[in-house]
């Protein structure tokens, strides 16, 4: 039988555990303490450097990320130089210059706009969408409507350059679409602007997390060149251009939209983070799957992912060489990072 003298002894020994389990508790706990989070925000490609240091003027401040990834991709959506996001990027088959963005906050809510046309600020539009209506996606005419009806202002976003080099494909063009057309617009005496470097991209994709520790994230383009009227990729479709879930992290795309948007591509990288792939890793994997799926396609097309996960670690991985992105933090401002790729 367990006897008084026999249960004084156990309570004792108890009582002794418990006080040395609180003084080890004492000393592991604030060490096992998760950091502070740390504003950053992450973006794909080179010129992401730029957007990133707009989008660090709102989390440097304590801002909203929401806020910061809008202004952040505002830089290259306003930049003439940049054939493929925003004003000046290079037209559909017809000559029209159609964008598509979207956005995402912390709560889950989100806003779209798809082959948007005469509006420099297509995120903006995406970010009225979420905010003012009960809908996720406008498309077209619709979407120009409601833009104006928000206040933003009609332009014509076919700069000069680009026109320029409509007319020149216009001359040899089957009047179809080619899969990634942009590097037929560089010959070989210029192997610098071969694919997937800083001369030759598309899209940009932002993920920051703010100083509450909160994730947002924006993608916004003007989409393949010379593509069918009225064309969509991935960048506008929340899943597959972009996807934040603030329990695990954020995910981006770039590249040819369709494999990404067979795939559901960022929102598969989101998903592989929540199993505990670490962000690079689950970029691979994702873009492992367009690999397995169409490997003979794969060689010959480009397609990146970005992803961060909630503690702010982040990585990337493509199939072709080339695709870089750009970090932002308290630490550093300008730090471009090559992403991996299978090939």
């Amino acid at each position: 039988m367990f006897n008084r003298r026999k249960f004084i002894k156990a309570t004792a020994f108890s009582t002794a555990l418990l006080a040395i389990d609180k003084k080890s508790m004492a000393n592991v706990v604030p060490s096992a303490v998760a950091p502070a989070h740390k504003p950053i925000v992450i973006s794909t490609w080179d010129f992401g450097v730029a957007a990133n240091a707009a989008a660090w003027k709102v989390l440097s401040t304590n801002g909203r990320a929401l806020d910061a990834v809008e202004q952040g991709v505002w830089v290259p959506e306003a930049d003439e130089s940049n054939q493929s996001v925003g004003y000046g990027g290079l037209p559909d088959r017809d000559g029209k210059v159609t964008l598509d963005a979207c956005i995402m906050d912390e709560a889950g809510n989100c806003g779209a706009v798809l082959a948007l046309e005469h509006i420099m600020h297509p995120i903006s539009v995406a970010r009225k969408v979420m905010e003012k209506t009960p809908h996720v996606m406008l498309a077209g005419d619709g979407a120009l409507q409601f833009a104006l009806e928000q206040g933003f202002k009609k332009e014509n976003l076919l700069t000069p350059a680009s026109e320029k080099a409509w007319k020149e494909w216009l001359k040899q063009a089957k009047y179809e679409p080619v899969m990634n057309i942009e590097n037929k617009l560089y010959d070989k005496a210029s192997p610098q602007k071969l694919p997937g470097n800083q001369y030759n991209h598309d899209t940009i994709g932002m993920i920051a997390i703010d100083a509450k520790g909160n994730l947002s994230g924006a993608c916004t383009t003007s989409g393949m060149a010379y593509k069918l009227h009225g064309r969509v990729g991935d960048s506008p479709i929340i899943g597959a251009g972009l996807y934040i879930d603030n329990e695990i992290g954020g995910a981006t795309s770039t590249g040819v939209g369709e494999e990404v948007v067979r795939n559901v591509g960022s929102f598969l990288v989101v998903e592989l983070m929540r199993q505990g792939y670490s962000p690079e890793e689950a970029c691979k994997e994702a873009v492992m799957r367009i690999i397995k799926k169409k490997p003979e396609t794969a060689k010959n097309i480009q397609v990146g992912f970005l992803a961060m996960n909630k503690k702010g670690e982040y990585g990337a991985y493509a199939i072709q060489k080339g695709f870089t992105y750009a970090v932002c933090d308290a630490k550093q401002q300008d730090l471009v990072i090559k992403g991996k790729s299978y090939y």
